[in-house]
């Protein structure tokens, strides 16, 4: 592990070292849904399904994807955000 990681638990390393790994895999994976669309981000991919540029199946259960990879990330970013707090108390 890095120096980053030298003044923390073992235990805490390892656990932040996770959670910033799974943010990346749930940016990754929403990022490949969108771009399989062509768009930047899931309003826009909503927009293209209501306009009726896309059609509704299997272009809506993606959207739902794509919101629910990027909530959860930012519900994982929130725990580090947290976990990194009290490592700097």
């Amino acid at each position: 592990m890095s120096d980053f990681y030298n003044s923390m638990e073992a235990a805490t390393a390892v656990e932040i070292q996770r959670l910033s790994g799974l943010m990346y895999e749930l940016r990754l994976s929403r990022d490949r849904i969108l771009a399989g669309f062509g768009v930047a981000g899931e309003a826009e991919l909503l927009a293209r399904i209501q306009s009726g540029e896309l059609p509704e199946h299997p272009a809506y259960e993606r959207y739902l994807a794509a919101r629910v990879l990027a909530d959860t990330r930012d519900q994982v970013r929130e725990v580090l955000a947290e976990r990194l707090r009290e490592v700097n108390r």
